[in-house]
């Protein structure tokens, strides 16, 4: 099963906490960096997908498109 987005940040966020702690073994430190990589760009597609179909119905509705380069944050 696929984790949904919210889901997803959620688990790298306790990631990043844990290895903000500083007392986690250089080995699994390693591979929950790894594993918080592959969430990060699981995240990263979920939010480019959304803001196409977003930019995408706004287009098909005459609306003006408020998406730019850079705007997230």
């Amino acid at each position: 099963m696929t984790a949904t987005f919210e889901e997803s940040l959620a688990e790298l966020e306790k990631i990043v906490a844990r290895l903000e702690q500083g007392d986690v073994p250089l080995e699994e430190a390693l591979d929950v960096f790894q594993q918080g990589m592959v969430l990060s760009k699981q995240c990263k597609e979920t939010l480019e997908n959304a803001e196409k179909t977003l930019t995408k119905l706004m287009t098909d509705n005459n609306e003006e498109v408020p998406f730019e380069e850079g705007d997230a944050k």
